[in-house]
């Protein structure tokens, strides 16, 4: 099973969003985590719009990528600039992908202002993981 780790800086909500749609995408094909530079808490607003895809981020943690140095990981996936600016080396075979999204918890305004920038954000990142997926099948 290939291991997959998304990071960004806060892991709040981009990188939360790319570890859930990569286990929904991947169906069982990918061990999944992410992390953050500087964690921080799971935004509400990742966990509301992920529901409306019908996955569950409630139980979900924001977690250092230091919990992950010294691991393996087929992939490492940045989703902000910060964090593939500040990405800890991997071992070797560990292949960098990223992919630079906005702050969608950068976004100031009326909650349903907020929630159509993470909306926006979490489908730009699964288009993103739906052609890695489709990409790397089989």
């Amino acid at each position: 099973m290939k291991r997959i780790l998304v990071l960004c800086t806060g892991n709040s909500a981009r990188s939360q969003m790319g570890e859930g749609l990569f286990r929904h995408a991947g169906a069982g094909a990918y061990e999944v985590e992410s992390a953050g530079t500087k964690p921080s808490l799971v935004r509400p607003e990742a966990i509301a719009v992920m529901r409306e895809l019908g996955i569950d981020l409630s139980g979900y943690r924001s977690k250092s990528v230091s919990e992950f140095e010294g691991q393996a990981f087929d992939y490492v996936v940045t989703v902000c600039d910060n964090a593939r600016d500040s990405c800890p080396v991997f071992p070797a075979g560990t292949e960098r992908i990223h992919w630079s999204f906005e702050d969608p918890a950068a976004v100031e305004g009326s909650e349903e202002e907020r929630l159509a920038a993470f909306r926006r954000i979490r489908d730009q990142i699964r288009a993103r993981v739906d052609g890695f997926v489709a990409e790397h099948a089989g």
